[in-house]
């Protein structure tokens, strides 16, 4: 038998400052902050996935050995036109560090804006429709 995995279930970001960048998410990302586990851990649902925020130093966690804000680079797929995402993006006060662009994504070509997060996790919004 092959071993195979099936899908990207969550991802754990370690951050400075949990209450801001779960605010930062939710109101730039339009994803939903909800608290789980001991010690009011936050987790940031959209789609089928979420994406835990881990603050720096905190105790209990499993996680990598170099585990730090602002190392990661996240691809998020939005069903909206890439000019719709620039204009969102400068109403939320975020800064476009580039796009749109053509690149490559896991189902074919799409069109992608780049910004950062609060922790300056490099932030790719694409959509395959242009």
């Amino acid at each position: 038998m092959r071993f195979t995995v099936d899908r990207l279930d969550h991802l754990v970001l370690t951050v400075r400052d949990r209450d801001i960048s779960a605010s930062w998410y939710q109101r730039v990302l339009g994803m939903e902050i909800e608290e789980y586990g001991r010690n009011n851990r936050v987790a940031l649902s959209f789609g089928g996935q979420k994406l835990n925020l881990r603050p720096e130093g905190s105790e209990g966690w499993t996680t990598a050995e170099a585990a730090r804000p602002g190392v990661s680079d996240l691809c998020f797929v939005t069903a909206i036109a890439s000019d719709d995402v620039v204009r969102h993006l400068e109403s939320c006060g975020v800064q476009v560090v580039e796009g749109p662009v053509a690149r490559l994504g896991a189902l074919g070509p799409t069109t992608s804006v780049y910004c950062l997060d609060p922790d300056r996790n490099l932030v790719e919004i694409a959509s395959y429709q242009g």
